[in-house]
């Protein structure tokens, strides 16, 4: 079976813990079939690169607490990697993770606060170098 790469850029807008995830899975398995992968981080995203706040990401906030509930309970059930396993697996697996270079101090953020592996992209040449480029845009 022929095996297409792709450059393939993915942006996370939330932080919500079902998106996030989604976002990183997506990510995931598209290194692992060959692709480049990039993942950007904007917007209230820069909170799922935090190394502490990555820990709390809440499963459908909006939802009735008991849907949240069963959800989590469903994806420990199902021995679902974490969020944090997923951030270690795409840096030691070559994806770039990139965290936005506004939204990291607008968040009362720093690079000493990011998950390894994740550098602040570079807003000169972030969209002419990676989406612009990119055989796909993904945003979650």
């Amino acid at each position: 079976m022929e095996k297409i790469i792709k450059n393939v850029s993915i942006m996370c807008f939330h932080d919500e813990l079902c998106q996030v995830y989604n976002a990183l899975m997506t990510a995931l398995s598209l290194l692992r079939e060959g692709s480049k992968v990039t993942i950007f981080f904007g917007s209230r995203g820069v909170n799922a690169i935090h190394k502490d706040k990555v820990k709390d990401l809440k499963c459908m906030p909006d939802a009735p607490e008991e849907v949240s509930n069963a959800v989590m309970t469903k994806m420990e059930e199902m021995n679902l990697p974490t969020v944090e396993d997923l951030f270690v697996m795409l840096h030691m697996e070559g994806a770039r993770l990139l965290a936005c270079p506004l939204n990291v101090p607008l968040f009362g953020m720093n690079r000493d606060n990011f998950v390894e592996g994740v550098e602040i992209a570079n807003p000169a040449t972030y969209y002419k170098e990676v989406v612009v480029k990119a055989d796909m845009n993904l945003t979650f």
